[in-house]
């Protein structure tokens, strides 16, 4: 009996060790068969959900078709309050004209070619004026080029005809050239008188004359003393080191400092500024609109450059042969014949150094190879105007006879020191050592590169300086040239781009403020119908610019005032070639800015990181309901994807770990901007944007242009 109860034992346990086995396959079995049928189940229910997000998305398009119509209909009739300011700024130049002619203050009217002529042949036959006159008279030319210069920028096409847009381009060169062609007259008439205004210390002649544009500096070496080879102008800052050999030479040095640059030419000087209206194949900045077609057609359009903001009607080279044949085919009126003899006669002061000079400069630099010495500027641009540093011969000095003051008079003009560095006594080369105090009315956020003028090569040098000291606390820079050139400090145009963020809102009635945080700046305009102001300009938390802020002017002189300043946040058409940021098409960029300006008065747009993700054909930004004095909080901001066909709402926050074109819950695709809008927004919001006026639209259209943050951020 107990053998058999073991036995049973033994093959119970041989039973159960074979079973273990066997369940835990099953086991497997059954969790690898309903981990099968869970797999089968999320990807039904995966292909299910893609179906509907599919069906759904397909109702949205046809939706959005079906509606596309009617809503570009509704957008273009609030488009036309575009033309309406174009109008407006029409008339008012009108007003304007009849203004100026019932003035009567002795002015011409620029665009008026008799009145202009009469102008500069009058002033051309006063060849005995002062540099105090000259000065005074220079303030009415650099208004009348101001004035051209802006007509050339603000009006259409259908306000003054191409004809009327060289011909104004002509009359500017011609003001400038006048200019300065009277500064070297009066310049020679005082160096007739020279002796007798001599210093009592040194017995050579020095004085500074200035204003708010210009400065004008001169020394007259009358005792020839090699111990009064230095001198410093007090007044103004600068200061000269001359070698022994011009210190013993019949000499004067000549320091004019001009605030306005008209030695860079004129394709330079208006080369990527906005213009009012595009070319053909892209979008007008006046009544921006869409022209029906679909984003297949307007696909290689939309891959270009905006046109609008940066582009002019002729290209760069185009502006530069158009500038070149104003001044070389001057030979078809008796005036621009005069004004060619006058010209060659009178401006004898040229900064080219001769043939003998330059041969020097290549020995000096033994004949290495260095960087190319011309200047890039599409990079590097002038800023704080142009320094003119000139040695001048002197003119047979006045002698008093019997009572009599007698001058003898040379029929030649004001003539150039034959001056070459080779001259110096012991054989080295004798460099002209200068020192030139900064304008303190303009940033450098860098320390400027100092170049020379080539009038012959119509660029910018950078050979020919030597041994460079800046002094960024005293603001001044010390430099050996080894000939006397025209110099100017340039600055990197990009050195603010691309902008760390940018926001504009609302902030009342035709009011807001664009706040743009540039690398080394952060600039606040305020905006208001058809002015703007600059709020503040902030580096390193000390508010700058102060010569210009609160001041409230046009968007375009805006523009100019912080570009003179050193403040370049404006890009240019080249501007994608030195700022690492992905280009985005023209069709978004551009209906982008317009849409937005017709919403700014109830909406506060703003930057978004997720813009660079969204490719070229696209543009991210974030808006928010703005109707409150303060600024938009981060939880009521949206984003928005716009490629300029369609408009949606991502569900995209600013947080999130990855770029995601997933729809916001319960929105829609929409053609416009507005129409997207107003599926969300309040009906004060809306009534707001309807009344807005054209004015304020306008300004914040021109800003947004100017600024291209959607491109360059």
């Amino acid at each position: 009996m107990a053998l058999w109860v073991q036995n049973q034992k033994k093959k119970s346990n041989g039973k159960t060790k074979d079973e273990k086995p066997k369940k835990g396959r099953d086991r497997k079995q059954k969790d690898k068969g309903e981990a099968q049928l869970q797999a089968e189940q999320e990807e039904a229910e995966r292909l299910e959900k893609e179906r509907l997000e599919r069906e759904h998305l397909k109702k949205l398009e046809e939706k959005y078709q079906g509606a596309r119509e009617s809503e570009l209909a509704e957008l273009n009739s609030l488009e036309l309050k575009f033309l309406s300011a174009q109008q407006w700024k029409m008339d008012y130049r009108e007003q304007a004209k009849w203004e100026h002619y019932l003035s009567c203050d002795g002015s011409p009217d620029p665009t008026v070619p008799q009145e202009m002529n009469t102008f500069m042949s009058l002033w051309r036959e006063d060849q005995d004026e002062g540099i105090q006159l000259v000065m005074e008279k220079g303030e009415v030319v650099l208004k009348l080029i101001e004035k051209l210069e802006f007509l050339l920028l603000e009006a259409s096409p259908n306000e003054i005809t191409e004809e009327q847009r060289v011909q104004y381009q002509e009359f500017i060169l011609q003001l400038q050239v006048l200019l300065h062609q009277k500064y070297n007259e009066a310049t020679q008439n005082l160096l007739k008188i020279a002796s007798m205004y001599e210093d009592s210390e040194t017995g050579n002649m020095h004085t500074v004359i200035k204003n708010k544009n210009t400065t004008f500096c001169i020394w007259v070496n009358l005792k020839k003393k090699p111990r009064f080879k230095t001198h410093v102008f007090q007044e103004a800052g600068h200061g000269f080191d001359l070698p022994k050999s011009l210190a013993l030479s019949s000499v004067a040095v000549r320091v004019l400092h001009t605030r306005y640059d008209h030695v860079s030419p004129l394709w330079l000087q208006c080369q990527g500024l906005p213009r009012p209206e595009a070319s053909d194949s892209e979008e007008s900045a006046e009544h921006p609109k869409d022209n029906g077609q679909e984003p297949g057609e307007q696909e290689e359009k939309g891959r270009e450059e905006p046109s609008v903001p940066a582009a002019e009607e002729t290209s760069s080279k185009e502006r530069k042969e158009s500038a070149a044949s104003l001044k070389e085919n001057s030979n078809n009126t008796d005036d621009k014949k005069e004004t060619e003899e006058e010209t060659e006669k009178n401006s004898d002061i040229l900064d080219e150094p001769s043939q003998e000079e330059d041969a020097v400069l290549q020995e000096e630099r033994g004949g290495r190879e260095e960087a190319p010495a011309v200047v890039d500027v599409q990079q590097l641009v002038p800023v704080g105007g142009v320094y003119h540093i000139d040695a001048l011969q002197l003119p047979p000095p006045a002698q008093d006879v019997r009572g009599w003051s007698m001058v003898e008079l040379l029929d030649v003009g004001l003539q150039v020191y034959p001056y070459s560095p080779g001259e110096a006594e012991d054989g080295t080369q004798a460099a002209v050592q200068i020192t030139l105090r900064l304008p303190d009315n303009v940033i450098y956020f860098e320390a400027p590169v100092v170049a020379r003028w080539d009038p012959a090569g119509q660029q910018w040098r950078t050979d020919g300086i030597s041994n460079i000291t800046y002094e960024a606390q005293e603001r001044s820079i010390t430099f050996g040239m080894g000939a006397f050139y025209t110099v100017a400090f340039l600055q990197d145009a990009h050195l603010n781009l691309p902008y760390q963020a940018w926001e504009l809102q609302p902030t009342g009635v035709d009011e807001g403020l664009f706040t743009v945080t540039a690398v080394f700046a952060t600039i606040q305009i305020q905006i208001k119908d058809n002015q703007c102001m600059l709020s503040s300009v902030v580096v390193e938390e000390e508010e700058v610019l102060s010569h210009i802020t609160g001041q409230w002017m046009s968007p375009f002189a805006l523009r100019e005032a912080l570009k003179r300043a050193g403040v370049n946040i404006f890009p240019a058409e080249h501007s994608h070639k030195y700022v690492p940021v992905p280009r985005k098409a023209a069709l978004a960029e551009g209906k982008a800015y317009a849409q937005m300006a017709l919403l700014a008065a109830a909406f506060a747009f703003a930057h978004s990181k997720w813009n660079g993700e969204a490719g070229p054909e696209r543009v991210v930004f974030k808006v928010s309901e703005h109707l409150k004095a303060d600024s938009a909080k981060d939880n009521h901001w949206s984003l928005y994807m716009f490629n300029g066909e369609k408009v949606q709402t991502l569900k995209l926050t600013e947080t999130s770990e990855a770029f995601s074109e997933e729809l916001e819950e319960e929105s829609e695709f929409h053609s416009t901007l507005y129409h997207m809008l107003k599926d969300f927004a309040s009906k004060e919001a809306m009534d707001k944007v309807e009344r807005a006026g054209s004015l304020f639209i306008d300004s914040v259209y021109q800003l947004l242009l100017a600024t291209r943050v959607l491109a360059f951020s």
